[in-house]
C-alpha cells in the first residue's frame, strides 16, 4: 500500500489544497492513502469521515506539530493539544496516548530536528524522503540513522495538488484505520518512495 504520510490542507494557513481534491485525484497520483496532518490541528476531522472513501482511497487525519526543537508528525487521539509544547513535552504525551510520532524533515535547513531529541528513545521514525526537502537535506538523513536506531518513511509534505504523492511510504500490509496506520508505524515494516509524477 503506498500512502503519503505528510499532508496539508487548506487548514493549514501555507496550504491551498482542499479536501475534495485529495479525495478525488489521490489515486491519479499513485496513491492508495493520504493522512491529513495540518499544522497543529486536526480540524479537519469535522469534515470528513477517516477510512476508506467511497472511490476506495483511505483518508486519515494527524497533525504536524511544531516545537522548538523540530517538527512531529503525530498520529492517535490529539484532536485537544494546543501549540507551544516543547518537545519533550509532546513527546510525553505521545507516549501516554500510545500514539505515534515521527520527526517531519529532520534535517531541513531552518526546521531541523535538535538530535538530542532521539536520545529520549520515543521518537524512532524519521520522515527519510519529504518531496519539499532538497536532494541533500533528504541525504542527510542517514548520519541520523547511523547514530540512532530508526525507522524511515517519506511523505510529499504536499501544500498544492502538483505535490501530492511526490514522496511516499509503502507499506507491507493494507490500512484502513489510524489505528491500524499506528500499529503499522510502530512494527516498522515500510520504506520511502518516490511518487510516479
Amino acid at each position: 500500500m503506498i500512502f503519503d504520510l505528510h499532508v496539508h490542507t487548506t487548514h493549514s494557513p501555507c496550504s491551498k489544497l482542499r479536501l475534495d481534491e485529495i479525495i478525488s485525484l489521490a489515486r491519479t497520483r499513485g496513491l492508495d492513502g493520504v493522512a491529513i496532518t495540518d499544522h497543529n490541528s486536526m480540524e479537519c476531522c469535522r469534515e470528513i469521515t477517516e477510512g476508506l472513501q467511497d472511490n476506495g482511497i483511505c483518508l486519515l487525519v494527524g497533525m504536524e506539530y511544531d516545537t522548538p526543537e523540530g517538527d512531529f508528525l503525530l498520529f492517535g487521539s490529539f484532536e485537544d493539544l494546543k501549540p507551544g509544547l516543547s518537545a519533550r513535552d509532546l513527546l510525553s504525551i505521545v507516549t501516554d496516548r500510545r500514539g505515534v510520532v515521527i520527526s517531519a524533515h529532520p534535517c531541513r535547513a531552518g526546521r531541523s530536528l535538535k538530535p538530542k531529541i532521539l536520545s529520549l528513545g520515543v521518537c524512532c521514525i524519521i520522515e527519510g524522503l519529504n518531496g519539499r526537502n532538497s536532494d541533500v537535506e533528504n541525504r542527510n538523513v542517514e548520519q541520523l540513522r547511523r547514530q540512532y536506531p530508526l525507522f524511515q518513511c517519506g511523505g510529499s509534505d504536499a501544500h498544492s495538488l502538483e505535490e501530492l504523492g511526490r514522496t511516499a511510504t509503502y507499506f507491507e500490509e493494507k490500512i484502513t484505520s489510524r489505528e491500524e496506520l499506528i500499529a503499522a508505524l510502530k512494527k516498522g515494516q515500510y520504506r520511502p518512495v518516490r511518487g510516479k509524477i
